[in-house]
């Protein structure tokens, strides 16, 4: 069966213009009304580590399972994560709000100096860094890559996992971190 014809192929759609009418800062606007839970990806080992706080992370199937994650390409952690194909996600808590900032540079700590700052890093299969104290810890190793545009999207094969329960989830909503609270 043949694909539809509105439907453009993946070489395509990497090479597409950008729409017209939608400029980034307006695209940006919108997307804060996007409510996020707040991980850190990270990749390397001990003296060559780096990671980031991103927002853009997903589960992509549980069998197997797989996750996707959208980095940057001129991320410290993109080219590390390409190196050494593999990558943790950190789910944080509302307690990691500090961290967070950190791992998104706004505390002007880089690379493998943000690792000293958290609540101890552990290793699982891929040798990627898991946080301790992190909600959920997937180790990934990197099965495949779609570069689009600016970023590219990660494909991660879930190897192990660490989990902790009982904590409520770091959210990013409106430019800012939030936590949750019960409706109703």
């Amino acid at each position: 069966m043949n694909a539809p014809s509105n439907l453009l192929s993946s070489a395509s759609r990497a090479a597409a213009p950008p729409c017209a009418g939608v400029d980034p800062a307006s695209y940006r606007a919108a997307m804060r009304h996007h409510a996020g839970a707040v991980t850190i990806l990270t990749a390397g080992g001990p003296g060559d580590r780096t990671g980031m706080t991103a927002t853009s992370v997903c589960s992509l199937s549980d069998t197997p399972p797989r996750l996707i994650a959208c980095v940057n390409r001129s991320a410290s952690a993109h080219g590390l994560i390409r190196r050494t194909a593999a990558f943790g996600v950190n789910m944080l808590s509302v307690d990691h709000a500090e961290l967070a900032n950190v791992f998104a540079g706004r505390r002007g700590i880089e690379r493998d100096d943000r690792f000293s700052d958290g609540d101890g890093w552990l290793s699982l299969a891929t040798g990627a860094p898991i946080l301790k104290a992190a909600l959920i810890g997937l180790d990934c190793e990197l099965i495949d890559e779609h570069a689009h545009d600016t970023h590219s999207i990660f494909v991660g094969a879930v190897r192990a996992m660490h989990l902790r329960e009982g904590e409520a989830p770091l959210i990013y909503f409106g430019g800012a971190f939030r936590a949750l609270a019960p409706v109703g």
